[in-house]
């Protein structure tokens, strides 16, 4: 059982680690966002314009 502990408390460490990393790479390599600026949602071209 405390085998089962200890390999259960790895996974959770990794787990919040790669949490950690993929929020880094997403932080520094994503787009800047300022005020103002369009939000864009990716949707078909076609699609017809509600607004």
């Amino acid at each position: 059982m405390k085998r089962l502990g200890a390999w259960l408390f790895y996974l959770v460490g990794a787990i919040a680690v790669a949490y950690l990393a993929l929020y880094a790479y997403a932080a520094f390599t994503g787009r800047d966002i300022t005020p103002g600026d369009p939000i864009r949602i990716f949707r078909k071209p076609d699609a017809p314009s509600y607004s």
